[in-house]
């Protein structure tokens, strides 16, 4: 997969000679040089930094391009639709203002030092909305402000009159937030209001809002905690009561046993049990449970321990492994530009980009033609009634030319049609059009910038062609290979025939654990495994008077798992008591599993990947077949010695 997205480039070097061709299609020394010494850090592989294999890879991969494009794939809906979303995104650097964008990005970070929780009210309104019903709606909101300020109960107001579903629950409360989590004017309106204090009257996509401030405190920075889980029962699970283990596991932990050993053994989270139970850092607002997050970054200092506590994903005991304060801004640049450019704040950078291009390009206005379309638009405008007349195609005559490139005026008119929805509304008329064409120009010209930037940039271009092959091969693989591994039944079951040596069970048992750090304890568990004691109730005997002396856990377990201890014996029956670390262990083995084959269901991950690399590799050399290579050696050696 390396090459996949790896392989690719628009040949920007004046000198360069045909490497190799492929039906005659010829490819160039320059592309193979830079994407050479661009991959050269980053491959595993010894063989492929050996520059005779790299070429049989390069070719491989280029062969695959071409049967791509005879299959026809580049025309594809998909493949243009997900083209033009990376394109997108790729080309925002290159409408980025970095003055602007550093103002915002100092003006966010400031305010990530402060978390805030409000209060909000909000009157629904479409950003789009005709005069009438903004002036309806703003009407609402201001009658609601002067309750607000009046004295009335903010809270009691957000529940009558709120349009914000939730507000009916919680009293229009939305916890605390910090930059970046709000619509930029919103997040305007809250740090720039008072502590107890009440907004003025903002507008965003959503409506008019007015927001009361209830607190603000600093922000508590990221930490990383340990924990063990034990998980919510299922229905099904009638006999397990998930507080009853939390505590015993609880009562552990205050015995003095490790806090990490008893996440290994117990916690039912096992993404992290594994780990002795620890989570990746984490910041507020960012997990799914806000009780975990206040219980977690209540904890003061290293190592401390929470009580037992309940989530709605079950019970948890939190320990505190490090507390991350919020970092510098040298830190957090590149993340805060990120952020930037995709909220509202990106609408400052846009005024500045489009003041820019007006600089950057010749463009020129046709006075006879803006003239006509200019009578063509009426007060109906404003009503949002104005439709695009029935002669349109009368005016195919030149409006704009942006150096070379010229727009007509059914351009002109198809964007004052979709300006009717948003907020322009200056009068009289004439004022009107010239705003319209002003907004029409500035779009123009960021098209034609955007149109360009392949040709103003080889940076650009060479990193739009490794996505558009590697996008390319990416369906390729899928329909001539990834497909046909899942859905070739009888070809996977013969694959797995002549593998399946390579897929085998270790040794597994089934085995009842009990676990204590009493010598006593345990040997008293080991007289109740010889008698066939159920593990629960041998806890329900051996832990009394609040005390866990004794926890087990039962399974079947494979060699070399972090449930087993690691020095007992797989002998079927119940063995000695023996000590690992500060535990004594005894255990009950019921049946030991030899070494044996995985069935196909048991490995088919594995072995379906393993046959998707089988057909890979006889599938290029059936392309070598299909397509006609010819490789320059002269040249290549040529190359070799400019490389090594």
């Amino acid at each position: 997969m390396f090459f996949l997205i790896s392989f690719a480039g628009n040949a920007q070097n004046k000198t360069k000679e045909v490497l190799f061709s492929i039906n005659d299609k010829p490819y160039y020394t320059d592309e193979f040089s830079r994407i050479y010494k661009k991959n050269l850090d980053l491959v595993k592989d010894d063989s492929q930094k050996d520059l005779n294999q790299y070429l049989q890879l390069f070719v491989g991969y280029k062969l695959k391009v071409n049967k791509a494009y005879k299959l026809g794939l580049q025309d594809g809906a998909q493949y243009q639709s997900e083209l033009k979303s990376y394109r997108t995104q790729l080309a925002k650097n290159y409408f980025n203002d970095t003055k602007i964008t550093e103002e915002l990005v100092e003006e966010g970070y400031n305010r990530l030092q402060k978390e805030i929780r409000a209060s909000h009210i909000l009157v629904l309104v479409d950003e789009n909305a005709s005069p009438e019903d903004t002036l309806k709606a703003y009407k609402k909101i201001e009658d609601i402000s002067k309750r607000a300020f009046a004295g009335e109960d903010f809270d009691n107001l957000a529940v009558q009159y709120s349009e914000d579903p939730s507000a009916k629950e919680n009293k229009g409360d939305l916890g605390y937030f910090t930059a970046f989590r709000m619509v930029y004017p919103f997040e305007n309106a809250a740090y720039n209001t008072q502590n107890g204090k009440i907004s003025k009257i903002i507008r965003t996509r959503f409506g008019y809002h007015i927001l009361k401030i209830n607190d603000i405190r600093a922000n508590r920075g990221e930490i990383t905690v340990a924990h063990i889980m034990i998980l919510k029962p299922k229905p099904e699970e009638t006999g397990k009561d998930a507080e009853k283990t939390i505590n015993e596991i609880y009562k552990k932990i205050q015995q003095g046993e490790k806090f990490e050993d008893l996440a290994k053994q117990f916690s039912e989270d096992k993404s992290s049990s594994s780990k002795g139970g620890v989570l990746n850092k984490f910041g507020s607002g960012q997990l799914s449970s806000e009780e975990f997050e206040n219980v977690a970054f209540s904890l003061k200092n290293v190592g401390d321990i929470s009580k037992p506590f309940q989530s709605d994903f079950g019970w948890h005991i939190v320990k505190l492994v490090e507390k991350h304060p919020v970092k510098s801004l040298d830190e957090m640049k590149n993340e805060l530009e990120s952020k930037v450019g995709k909220d509202d704040r990106s609408k400052k950078i846009t005024a500045s980009l489009n003041e820019k291009l007006r600089k950057k390009y010749t463009y020129k206005r046709d006075a006879k033609q803006f003239g006509l379309i200019s009578k063509l638009v009426t007060n109906d405008f404003y009503e949002s009634k104005w439709s695009v007349p029935a002669n349109a195609k009368d005016y195919t005559a030149t409006v704009l030319t942006i150096n070379n490139k010229k727009i007509d005026g059914n351009a002109f008119l198809n964007f004052i049609d979709k300006q009717q929805k948003g907020d322009l509304k200056v009068k009289p008329l004439s004022k009107l059009v010239d705003a319209l064409y002003d907004r029409f120009l500035d779009e123009q010209l960021t098209a034609y910038y955007d149109e360009n930037l392949e040709t103003e940039f080889p940076e650009f271009a060479n990193v739009m062609e490794e996505y558009r092959d590697g996008l390319l091969l990416f369906d390729l693989m899928e329909k001539e290979i990834w497909d046909r591994a899942k859905t070739d039944t009888i070809g996977l079951k013969k694959f797995y025939d002549g593998h399946k040596m390579e897929h085998m069970w270790k040794k597994r048992v089934d085995v009842t654990i009990a676990s204590s750090t009493k010598q006593d304890m345990i040997k008293k568990a080991q007289a109740l495994l010889k008698k066939n004691e159920k593990p629960q109730d041998i806890k329900d005997k051996l832990n009394v008077d609040n005390v866990i002396n004794v926890m087990t856990n039962s399974g079947v377990f494979e060699e070399g798992s972090d449930a087993l201890p690691k020095t007992m014996k797989y002998d079927v029956g119940v063995s000695d008591v023996f000590k690992e670390g500060e535990y004594y262990f005894v255990t009950k083995v019921d049946n030991v599993l030899p070494e044996e084959v995985k069935t196909l269901e048991e490995c088919k991950g594995k072995i379906v990947n393993d046959y998707q690399q089988y057909l890979e590799q006889g599938w290029v050399d059936d392309l070598k077949k299909e397509f006609t290579v010819k490789i320059n050696n002269d040249v290549f050696e040529n190359v070799k010695r400019q490389l090594k």
